[in-house]
């Protein structure tokens, strides 16, 4: 039914259902009341095929986030793997009103993401980053990712790190080629993660350390080196034709400029195929650093001295199996 002073094509199917219909066809169902903001809002969109940008919408809500303290403090790393998420956001919702969003169209993404979970489970965290701005300003009155529960990887597809054993360890560092070796002594040395391992310049090393803020973490850390360690090292700095400045990167590419994580997982998997080690990961070389360091007898806080964990947690996942692996040789001994 249309009312006299209604605007044109709009209709009332029943009470409460408001719709906009040309042609005999119904286009579009209202979902604010008419005579407000938003109606019109929807009105207009709807019948010149346009979308409105909304003044208060989330691609505005984004520079006001990357403007911020909020933003400022995080680190690098953690920037870097929230920025593929905006971008994602900022096509799908960009235009929309911030007020608009709710748990369910949060969950909904997710779900369309689940092939890769990890990056569907930073669609919450991410909304919530910008709604902690939006909330001091006004914009929104309640953050709607509070509460949203994360995507499980499926079992089929865990896939742990396993930790090179003594035999792999040994055939790398007799047949590799010397970037290789010395990217694997940088990752077992320091025992960090791999995107960390590209920091590293000349200028951080003092023949004998090496000094780390991790990009994670943003943790400051010094790295006494290993005898392996350094001895790759000097050899690597020997083997220059120049004396290096202090901000040239000791993992790079061959003309010289920075290295970036998927040409290094490139190079190392390519290394790892022709030596018939594939099964040893990247990650896991911080793992068996770990490893090396519970054998040694170290106990949870000097490996975190020279890990960076945060907390015990993953430090007793890596160093309780090579602790189980130790006491187990022991008790062997013994027996015999």
């Amino acid at each position: 039914m249309r009312k006299q002073g209604r605007k044109p094509y709009v209709f009332e199917a029943k009470l409460g259902y408001v719709y906009f219909r040309k042609g005999g066809k119904y286009l579009h169902r209202f979902t604010a009341p008419e005579g407000t903001a938003e109606f019109d809002r929807q009105y207009w969109e709807v019948r010149t095929g346009k979308t409105q940008t909304a003044k208060r919408g989330w691609s505005a809500a984004m520079k006001i986030l990357r403007e911020s303290d909020r933003w400022a403090a995080k680190s690098v790393r953690y920037r870097q793997d929230l920025e593929p998420v905006l971008a994602y956001l900022e096509e799908k919702i960009g235009k929309s009103d911030v007020t608009r969003l709710t748990q369910a169209d949060i969950y909904a993404s997710m779900d369309k993401n689940k092939h890769r979970v990890r990056f569907a489970n930073y669609i919450p965290v991410a909304v919530s980053m910008i709604a902690k701005e939006l909330i001091r300003r006004r914009w929104l009155t309640e953050n709607p990712a509070i509460g949203i529960e994360r995507l499980v990887v499926p079992k089929e597809r865990q896939q742990p790190h396993v930790p090179w054993p003594d035999a792999a360890v040994a055939k790398f560092r007799a047949e590799a080629g010397p970037l290789e070796r010395l990217i694997f002594e940088i990752g077992v040395g320091t025992v960090q993660r791999p995107s960390d391992w590209l920091q590293f310049t000349w200028g951080d090393y003092d023949g004998d350390s090496l000094k780390l803020r991790q990009g994670k973490t943003d943790k400051p850390l010094t790295l006494p080196c290993t005898g392996a360690l350094k001895a790759a090292l000097d050899t690597a700095k020997a083997a220059l034709p120049f004396s290096p400045m202090p901000n040239l990167h000791i993992i790079r590419k061959q003309d010289g400029s920075r290295m970036v994580y998927r040409r290094l997982a490139e190079i190392m998997r390519a290394e790892r195929v022709r030596l018939d080690l594939v099964t040893y990961d990247l990650h896991a070389l911080r793992y068996r650093g770990v490893m090396e360091l519970a054998w040694a007898g170290c106990d949870d806080d000097e490996i975190m001295s020279y890990s960076g964990h945060a907390t015990k947690a993953m430090v007793l996942k890596y160093a309780g199996e090579a602790r189980q692996i130790m006491r187990a040789r022991q008790a062997r001994e013994k027996r015999q």
